[in-house]
């Protein structure tokens, strides 16, 4: 059986939401020269590179209905056990008739099931590799709600382990997950690390200054009457030229010399990200702040924030957190921004487009990351992020996290809402101009960045691996 130059990515999810299976169909593409089938839910829009791309064609499979999710928890076990068989039969359908037969098949692993067994069964009927690309251990997720003890997670966890070692390749995240791959598994896989894509780079002061005008109008919404950004600022229609950060006088554009410091934070708002541990240390930094200030609780806030409208320079800046990403927990989280009493700190929450979001990484000061990982084995997306053009710090939550993390050059780790403060006190002290903390680190930064992108490392590991096992096949 000859080669057909084609490959298909499945994502038994919202493709919107999965950049890194959107990279692995981008290098296929651009790289290996391949046609490109996505086959994965809609509901957020990829990157353009992607939708633009001559090669790639993206197969949205219809969604799961909204309001089976909702049922009582008595019918939970009905929902688990019907929820995979009609994904089981839609996946199959598509990857069996909707697309032209591939040379191979990748898969984003989790979700595991019914998506390992489809995409086997799949790669068996249409004589195709097959490829699992695994993110972290589907069971270890399932457990988070059922419990380790669940009968459920040992069944899934079975059928994980059973369809994963008949793969014909293996790609992971980390080196400790391909150690307890093989440990314990018996499957041999290739590590390749998240890395930034070329769209990931410093944002220009056009770039960013046009990129919070976009978003204006929820930089202006705060989470009560008034907060520390909002108080003072000219409606977003009444003066375009101005934002909190930046300003446009004629063809230039100027960093505000009293702008508060962006911080930014991605999640998909569930339960292995605890964002108590954030609404902690900002109300910390908040209330340290005033103490080292020798403000009391008598001054109001309006009184600080009209000091700082006024020009008035501080030892530490304002901290304006934006909290990107949609799931189950933001609403119980916003009720909980709702309730804290600020004066130097504030929160908005967002959802931006898969080309405004590498524009915010690009302007941020930096970014907090609160992935807890369920293995103890993956890392969290956002651990790329400590190679953008921006600083990360990161909840210390596994010992692979120490794999990108390179403590002190390109980010910092933190185990509890105090350590998170201190790092906040210790990195913005003397904010724009005098916090060397946070320069020398984004120095150490940028160095790293323009040597590691995504596409070297896809194409030193994943491409071996996906021609080795396409090749065997086809032979």
């Amino acid at each position: 059986m000859g080669r057909r130059n084609r490959v298909c990515v499945v994502v038994l999810g919202d493709i919107g939401r999965s950049p890194r299976m959107q990279y692995h169909a981008l290098s296929l593409a651009r790289q290996a020269l391949q046609d490109v089938d996505i086959v994965a839910y809609g509901g957020s829009e990829p990157h353009i590179s992607l939708l633009e791309h001559q090669s790639i064609h993206v197969h949205r499979m219809p969604p799961w209905p909204t309001v089976l999710q909702r049922l009582p928890s008595i019918l939970r076990p009905l929902f688990l056990i019907l929820k995979p068989i009609v994904q089981f039969l839609t996946l199959l359908w598509y990857l069996c008739v909707k697309i032209p037969a591939p040379d191979a098949f990748i898969v984003q692993n989790p979700p595991s099931v019914p998506t390992l067994v489809v995409v086997k069964w799949a790669s068996w009927l249409r004589k195709s590799a097959f490829i699992v690309d695994w993110h972290n251990f589907g069971y270890t997720l399932l457990a988070l709600s059922l419990g380790r003890s669940s009968l459920f997670v040992t069944i899934y966890r079975w059928i994980e382990k059973r369809y994963g070692m008949m793969a014909d390749g293996s790609l992971c995240v980390t080196r400790a997950m391909q150690h307890e791959l093989l440990l314990n598994w018996g499957i041999k896989a290739t590590v390749l690390y998240d890395q930034p894509p070329e769209f990931f780079r410093p944002a220009s002061l056009e770039q960013k200054h046009d990129l919070f005008c976009r978003i204006s109008k929820s930089l202006h919404r705060p989470f009560g009457l008034q907060d520390c950004i909002s108080n003072g600022l000219a409606g977003p229609d009444n003066d375009p030229s101005a934002t909190p950060f930046t300003t446009r006088a004629g063809s230039d554009v100027f960093l505000n010399q009293n702008r508060p410091a962006l911080v930014v934070s991605s999640t998909s708002w569930t339960p292995d990200e605890d964002f108590s541990i954030l609404l902690e240390a900002a109300l910390m930094y908040d209330r340290r702040v005033a103490a080292l200030l020798g403000e009391d609780d008598s001054i109001g806030n309006e009184v600080v924030w009209d000091s700082i409208n006024e020009g008035k320079q501080f030892l530490y800046p304002r901290l304006l957190f934006i909290i990107t990403g949609k799931g189950p927990e933001k609403e119980k989280y916003e009720e909980k921004i709702r309730k804290l009493s600020l004066k130097r700190v504030a929160f908005r929450t967002m959802w931006l487009s898969a080309e405004d979001y590498p524009l915010l990484l690009g302007s941020a000061d930096l970014g907090v990351c609160l992935h807890t990982s369920s293995s103890g084995l993956d890392l969290p997306m956002k651990v790329d992020y400590a190679d953008r053009p921006n600083k990360y710090i990161h909840l210390e939550s596994s010992s692979s996290i120490k794999e990108l993390v390179d403590v002190n050059k390109n980010g910092l780790l933190f185990s509890s809402s105090s350590e998170l403060a201190d790092e906040l006190m210790m990195l913005f002290e003397g904010f724009p101009e005098r916090c060397d903390g946070l320069k020398s680190m984004r120095s150490s930064l940028m160095e790293r960045v323009s040597s590691v992108r995504w596409a070297t490392e896809w194409e030193e590991n994943a491409l071996p691996l996906i021609n080795e096992v396409i090749s065997e096949r086809a032979g």
